[in-house]
């Protein structure tokens, strides 16, 4: 199965589930085919639609690029009112 199957986001009610695992799989994906701000774009789109974002394996998040582009959407939502669990 192609990584790209994953879907970022497991929703779970108001809140849903950020597998930092597979955020981080995507985001190489993306460096390689040019599409790294459709990437967040698209986790910024699904993250209004919910009230609570939690992080899991927040480990994964070690390269600075990767951790710098989160940190604008996950800002972004919590200006919105979002909760973020880390």
């Amino acid at each position: 199965m192609n990584r790209r199957d994953f879907l970022l986001l497991r929703a779970e009610g108001r809140s849903t589930v950020l597998s930092c695992e597979r955020l981080y799989m995507r985001f190489l994906d993306s460096q390689l085919d040019g599409t790294t701000s459709a990437l967040f774009e698209n986790l910024a789109r699904d993250l209004r639609r919910v009230n609570a974002v939690r992080l899991v394996d927040p480990s994964w998040l070690s390269r600075d690029e990767l951790r710098a582009e989160l940190e604008l959407v996950l800002d972004a939502f919590q200006r919105r009112g979002g909760r973020v669990e880390r």
